[in-house]
């Protein structure tokens, strides 16, 4: 005769595993935003372009993000453009800190 199987201790087992993996997936996305330079952006400008990209419905858009974030993460043209988009978002940062007045 087997053993029978223990599902309260399989339950809490998958739950802390479920756990992790959304601490996991939220550290990852707090490391995106840096890495995209969008931790430059402040808090109510960034909630607000991500609102924006999860409303639209506009499929060819979505494509075209897909598109730029896979070449992003794959080191191609993607980091370039992330580049230069983040370092715009810098200078416009400086210019507004550094300016007399």
């Amino acid at each position: 005769m087997r053993k029978p199987r223990d599902i309260d201790a399989e339950l809490k087992a998958l739950q802390e595993k479920a756990k992790g993996l959304k601490a996991r997936k939220v550290s990852q996305h707090g490391e995106l935003v840096a890495a995209t330079g969008a931790d430059q952006l402040d808090p109510d400008t960034l909630a607000g372009v991500l609102l924006a990209a999860v409303e639209t419905k506009d499929s060819a858009q979505r494509e075209a993000w897909r598109k730029r974030g896979s070449a992003f993460f794959q080191g191609r043209s993607g980091k370039a453009a992330g580049a230069s988009a983040s370092n715009g978002a810098r200078s416009g940062a400086d210019g507004g800190a550094h300016a007399p007045g």
